[in-house]
């Protein structure tokens, strides 16, 4: 198989970390995160960075003894889009392939993931300041109706409550007179791409969710969005999940009891848009655990 591209991706909390570092050992691998958020310098418990894990052993831009790419590279108030990402990601594939490694695309963005793999033509149309000042008006709901009239299928990949996601998603859909989500120039995966996304029992997955806001709270995820609140608004990647909830109650709009819950369905409902979005993708390989996949790669690297 001559320069393979392996992507692992699957539901937030669904263990793509700890399984990716073990087979970027195997394969020779480096590994590039799929993901809006890890791109952000300062946001890391919230965002479940592997780089703020004590469990694993971080040396410059090595995790465990696997290179990894694109994290913290960007302030939460610089832009950060797929046609960023895909550009970025591009250029690292092609020097991790000039090493003769084997790229490993990780993480849950899967429409990140997607406009990379099937080569979306992207629409990037420059920032329009008065477009943007008239759709701030709106309410996220309203906004979110309108994304989903002109791009139906962006419901499964654009977070309802993030104003600034649906902002810049409605900017880019109105100014390109077509639906971001079906500017695919590939309809079938390339040979050389193997696609892998981690299944796990739904109830399973809740509980792994709301443990793993327990223990970013435990590690001290307020004392992070304190500080960053300092610097940043929620017109920046602030809007995240969890960053959001969590200034509402410094802010005194809830309570920080409300503030874990909502954190915890927000990612529940993005687990649920990223297992849509995945299953109607029939290039997808589903699997369960690490053997599973190394299984799987060893086949897909013969043929």
């Amino acid at each position: 198989m001559g320069n393979p591209i392996i992507v692992l991706t699957g539901p937030t909390a669904s263990g793509k970390t700890a399984i990716s570092l073990d087979l970027a050992k195997k394969f020779n691998g480096e590994i590039i995160a799929a993901d809006s958020m890890t791109v952000y310098r300062g946001m890391s418990i919230g965002t479940d960075k592997p780089t703020h894990n004590a469990k694993y052993t971080i040396y410059n831009a090595e995790i465990n003894g696997i290179p990894h790419h694109m994290i913290n590279i960007l302030n939460p108030d610089e832009e950060f889009n797929v046609s960023i990402f895909k550009g970025l990601a591009e250029k690292e594939i092609k020097e991790i392939q000039r090493r003769d490694n084997i790229p490993f695309l990780v993480g849950g963005s899967t429409l990140y993931i997607d406009a990379l793999v099937y080569d979306y033509q992207m629409p990037d149309p420059k920032p329009n300041l008065k477009l943007r000042q008239s759709l701030e008006v709106n309410s996220n709901e309203e906004l979110f109706s309108r994304l989903i009239e002109l791009d139906p299928d962006a419901k499964w990949t654009v977070d309802k409550n993030n104003k600034r996601r649906l902002i810049r998603a409605l900017e880019v859909s109105i100014q390109s007179e077509k639906p971001f989500t079906k500017q695919k120039s590939k309809e079938k995966l390339p040979k050389n791409v193997f696609y892998l996304a981690i299944e796990r029992d739904r109830q399973e997955l809740y509980e792994r969710i709301n443990k793993r806001v327990d223990e970013m709270m435990n590690n001290g995820f307020l004392d992070e969005v304190k500080e960053l609140h300092k610097k940043y608004d929620l017109n920046t990647a602030m809007q995240a999940t969890g960053y959001r909830q969590l200034v509402q109650y410094l802010k005194g709009e809830i309570s920080l009891e409300e503030a874990v819950e909502k954190t915890k369905q927000s990612h529940r409902n993005y687990a649920k848009r990223q297992l849509t979005w995945l299953r109607r993708n029939k290039d997808v390989i589903w699997i369960k655990n690490e053997s599973e996949a190394e299984e799987e790669i060893r086949e897909f690297l013969k043929s």
